[in-house]
């Protein structure tokens, strides 16, 4: 940690020095004495990491050095502050003179001012006094003799894809497999304890949580039990949590209740009388009266047949829920630990290769001493090692000699941290901050990693993507396990994370009780605070001055009336906040900002984070928009605004190294909003990208000065045309009135065609769309479109030529109330006398008409001469026709495309054509695996 901390900073001087701009002579020889220092110490840090762990002394002196390291890190961020709010005065100057003069042209910005005298005199002193610590921190190096390393060019490369066998098989572990299943099975007794409790007691890793999972899955305990219910438990023991965790898995939905006794009665009422199966996964807690109320609810289902599981690292737990039987689980045998390691280390390696290994292996498996989880981790480190220096390297290493039995069980983390270069480090540890069991989403944990700056630049390579490539690499070395059920969210394992906090006990703090506010909070840097049922923010934490990180977990949130105590901070996150606190103004480091609550208005004093990379509002249900402030283009640094509903100031175009906005809304003529050519320089956007009210813009020219098409990163764009102060993007689907002296028709036609999106773009969402015709002369450009959509498009006459496009999975056309024909136009057959081959929406999979009230004809290709060449729709899978009253029949080509679903409804005259062997459409519909005529379906899902 230190070292990863350590190479960020000397990465910082170099060009603190070189800055021709930066300091005076005297400072400017300071900085250099400074990197000198840091240089040398920077040479032993391999040696001293590993020392740390046995002798107290060194652990200490590396965290003096820490702490230095820290504050030059702030000395030289208050530094590169202040050149940024000058810039920000200047360019505010530049700004109003080119208001008054309008030939005049704005310049670009640069970070090339230099701060006061009185700043210069600041940061001198504070150069000064981090000399004299540096140096006492030097002798003390040259006392402990640590040995030299050569220094190590640390690049993350991008690993290569594995593919690695499936290791969620319990090896060895058949045996326990079937007595748990034949116990879970088996029938109880009336002298038995009810209900019956099965525990799963072992050390953590060794395999518990796996077990229940496959016993839970097995097929014959799915077709045993009415009921299957999984909590993950876990510490702190939360009685309420836990009790919504069961009605959630029995019910669905989140209980609207917070009183215990409430809850447990609903539990009562949804397993009366059933046959169920519980499993408590990760139980810690060892106090009998918070079980006991879960144990008389429980007893209302069938205690006979019913089962309870319980997974925990604890004894006491196993005999204080009374257990009718308890397994212990064990090491693996050493044959079955070398089968885990051997299947992972090996894999995809040559055989002559694996035979030269494989003694070596063989040592090293021995070492995880039946620890599963050892075995896999140490089996992933090894994967990427291939000769036998560095497989002996590992084999020989120090760390397996320790005695303690965290250790010992860290010992393979250890190996794999120590492999890791420096700035996965920072970013491995920096997870300590999170609780247990915290589902990671990975765009939010990077963008954390960025704002404290553990991600290094890669020439041109965003750093998003670098940080994305840093946490592969973590996945892949096992640090974080998927959670499958959510896309891109990710656990830690117990264990692992219990490692990151050995390693950062005195950075990272986790609050989940009053317990801890005897703990000395001068050294911590990152917190979190997860104290339920607790209002008010804990006073015990002001003391913790140094802290980069503070993340609220609490759902209740709190207000935290000290915050300019905590001016160092780089990341927070902050819930149920209605009013921004003005003293967020003096966090001048800040990077990060997550709010989550009903915030209506966003106070001024955010505009002064000029560091500001990352700022998520996320509303209340029901809230409305979130107004930013007019000073919002003050934070040049702003890369991430997330939210849905912001009401856009002016001066967002100055946001240049904005990666993430969602929605751009642009205001009716009557306000002074922001108008769609603030978009112009906006060329960083990336990913899913929306601008709504796109019939409020009278001048055409504003649509050709956005320039979309320089928008190259956008794959999702939704264009809505929606007139005045848009409620949001699903408004009630009925066409307003369109005023014909206000030339909103043509108007429409000449904006879109002006918008131009990138070619690159893979969905396109078309809303609210007032002309007649859509044809944009760009739109047969976007090749690689998949999704269509064309929602509200009340005075659209006929369909553009989407058949053409080659990669088109997905198209809904909805609400286009005036459309009475869908032709060949639509196909994007241009020629009826051209004899070659021709396939129309090769790749489309899923076609939905709705509500087309209009709608009476859909032509087919049986008039053409060169019907025999075109394959029409050859992959469609599901067709849906919704609320189409007047069409009069289907289009011939139906009948050679292999649908398996086609639903009709709200379509009388469609539907009775549609009767089987009656219907005069039967013919053409009659190979279609699924048809479904049912009136439900009308209210399209």
């Amino acid at each position: 940690m230190a070292r990863a901390l350590l190479s960020a900073i000397v990465e910082q001087l170099g060009p603190f020095i070189s800055s021709e701009f930066t300091l005076t002579a005297t400072v400017k020889q300071e900085v250099q004495k400074l990197e000198t220092k840091f240089r040398t110490i920077q040479a032993v840090l391999n040696d001293a990491e590993k020392r740390q762990l046995k002798e107290e002394a060194v652990k200490l002196w590396l965290d003096k050095l820490k702490c230095v390291s820290y504050e030059m890190d702030d000395v030289l961020d208050e530094w590169n502050t202040a050149m940024i709010k000058e810039e920000i005065e200047k360019q505010q100057k530049e700004d109003e003179n080119a208001e008054t003069s309008p030939t005049k042209k704005r310049k670009v910005w640069s970070l090339i001012s230099v701060p006061n005298l009185f700043q210069h005199r600041d940061i001198a002193h504070k150069i000064k006094d981090l000399n004299e610590k540096l140096d006492e921190i030097n002798k003390e190096r040259e006392m402990y003799g640590f040995e030299l390393s050569k220094a190590i060019e640390e690049v993350v490369e991008r690993p290569k894809t594995t593919s690695y066998v499936d290791v969620s098989d319990i090896v060895g572990r058949d045996k326990v497999k079937d007595d748990l299943v034949s116990i879970i099975l088996g029938k109880g007794t009336e002298k038995e304890k009810c209900p019956h409790v099965i525990s799963l007691v072992g050390m953590g890793g060794m395999g518990k949580t796996t077990l229940a999972q496959l016993a839970f899955n097995h097929h014959e305990v799915k077709d045993h039990f009415e009921k299957k219910i999984w909590v993950c438990v876990s510490e702190p023991f939360d009685q309420c949590r836990v009790a919504k965790a069961i009605i959630e898995a029995l019910a669905g939905g989140d209980p609207k209740i917070t009183e215990l006794q409430s809850l447990l009665e609903k539990i009562c009422e949804l397993i009366g009388g059933k046959k169920c199966f519980f499993v408590f996964d990760d139980v810690w807690a060892e106090d009998y009266a918070m079980w006991k109320p879960f144990r008389d609810a429980l007893k209302s289902c069938d205690s006979q047949s019913s089962r309870i599981l319980v997974t925990t690292r604890k004894d006491k737990v196993a005999k204080m829920m009374e257990s009718t039987n308890t397994i212990k689980l064990e090491e693996l045998s050493e044959e079955d630990c070398w089968s885990v390691f051997s299947k992972i280390a090996f894999f995809d390696k040559d055989p002559k290769q694996c035979e030269q290994l494989k003694d070596l292996g063989r040592q090293i498996s021995k070492k995880c001493k039946g620890l599963p989880l050892a075995a896999k981790t140490l089996g992933s480190l090894m994967h990427f090692k291939k000769s036998r220096e560095e497989w002996k390297n590992i084999l020989d290493s120090n760390f397996w000699k320790l005695e303690d039995i965290e250790r010992g069980l860290f010992a393979p983390l250890l190996l794999s941290y120590y492999d890791l270069p420096s700035p996965l480090k920072r970013c491995f540890s920096y997870c300590a901050v999170f609780p247990k069991d915290h589902v990671f989403e990975v765009d939010m944990l990077v963008s954390m990693w960025i704002a404290h700056g553990f991600v290094e630049s890669k020439g041109n390579m965003e750093l998003e993507i670098m940080a994305r490539e840093y946490f592969k690499s973590l996945v892949i070395r096992s640090f974080f396990l998927e959670k499958h059920i959510f896309l891109d969210r990710y656990k830690m394992h117990d264990i692992v994370h219990d490692f990151a906090q050995s390693i950062t006990k005195n950075e990272c703090f986790i609050i989940s009780s009053d317990i801890e506010s005897k703990l000395d909070f001068n050294s911590a840097r990152h917190l979190g605070l997860e104290i339920r049922n607790v209002s008010q923010f804990p006073s015990y934490i002001d003391s913790a001055k140094n802290l980069r990180t503070l993340i609220i977990f609490n759902q209740l949130g709190y207000d935290i009336p000290n915050l300019q105590n905590f001016r160092l901070l780089r990341v927070l996150t902050l819930i149920k906040t209605m009013e921004l606190p003005h003293a967020v103004e003096n966090l001048i480091h800040l990077r990060y900002l997550n709010l989550f609550g009903g915030i209506e208005v966003l106070s001024e004093a955010i505009c002064n984070l000029c560091n500001l990379q990352y700022l998520k509002i996320t509303k209340d249900f029901g809230s409305v928009y979130t107004k930013l402030p007019p000073g919002i283009g003050k934070l040049i640094n702003l890369r991430h605004l997330i939210g849905e509903d912001f009401l856009i100031p002016r001066g967002i175009g100055r946001l240049i190294s904005l990666r993430t906005l969602k929605c751009f809304s642009i205001s009716d003529k009557d306000s002074e909003g922001c108008k769609l050519g603030e978009l112009k320089n906006l060329n960083h956007l990336q990913g899913s990208f929306g601008i709504r009210g796109l019939g409020n813009v009278i001048d055409v020219s504003e649509a050709e000065n956005a320039q979309l098409k320089k928008k190259t990163q956008l794959n999702e764009m939704i264009l809505s045309f929606k007139k005045g102060k848009d409620r949001g993007w699903w408004d009630d689907p009925v066409p307003y009135a369109v005023d014909p002296n206000d030339r909103r028709m043509e108007r429409d036609v000449l904006v879109l065609n002006a918008l131009e999106p990138p070619q690159d773009l893979e969905q396109l969402d078309i809303r609210w769309y007032q002309g007649t015709t859509m044809s944009p002369n760009w739109l047969m450009s976007l090749t690689k479109l998949k999704f269509v959509s064309i929602f509200s498009a009340t005075k659209l006459m006929s369909l553009p030529p989407l058949g053409k496009f080659p990669f088109l999975e997905s198209l809904t056309i909805r609400n286009v109330c005036s459309l009475k024909q869908v032709g060949v136009e639509f196909l994007g057959i241009e020629s009826e006398n051209k004899k070659e081959d021709i396939k129309i929406f090769p790749n489309l999979k899923y076609l939905r008409f709705v509500w087309l009230e209009e709608l009476e004809e859909w032509i087919g290709i049986g008039g053409k001469d060169n019907a025999d060449c075109i394959t029409v729709m050859p992959r469609l899978q599901r067709l849906a026709i919704h609320g189409c009253g007047k069409l009069k029949s289907l289009p011939d080509f139906l009948r050679t495309i292999p649908l398996n679903k086609l639903e009709i409804a709200g379509c009388p005259i469609i539907k009775e054509r549609c009767q089987r062997e009656t219907g005069e459409d039967w013919r053409t519909i009659s190979h279609i695996p699924i048809i479904d005529l049912e009136e439900h379906s009308y209210y399209l899902r």
